[in-house]
């Protein structure tokens, strides 16, 4: 395994325990969000550039589209629950209560 890889690896797994450790807010979950989504999408676009093909290009564009469309979904959520909650924490969003 590379060193490239091995930061590849070692950012979407800290992200990932990140998401799973530290959910007090919104933004943070979000946040933890993106960086998972980057860190994929570097991979992938440096996975073509290694093993010289070119027939999987499309594939890290669509991601970042894919990318794109969850972070305004969830800045939508974050302004839609922190004007009727009043905060973005987590803890306050409970779907039972709905």
């Amino acid at each position: 395994m590379s060193l490239m890889h091995l930061s590849f690896y070692s950012a979407f797994t800290l992200s990932m325990l990140g998401l799973a450790f530290h959910r007090t807010h919104l933004v943070s979950a979000l946040l933890c969000l993106e960086s998972m989504m980057l860190s994929m999408y570097i991979a992938l676009s440096t996975w073509p550039a290694e093993n010289l093909m070119t027939s999987s290009t499309l594939l890290p564009i669509l991601m970042l589209a894919f990318s794109a469309c969850e972070a305004g979904t969830g800045l939508a959520m974050l302004v839609a629950s922190t004007r009727t909650h009043g905060s973005d924490h987590l803890h306050n969003l409970n779907l039972l209560q709905c």
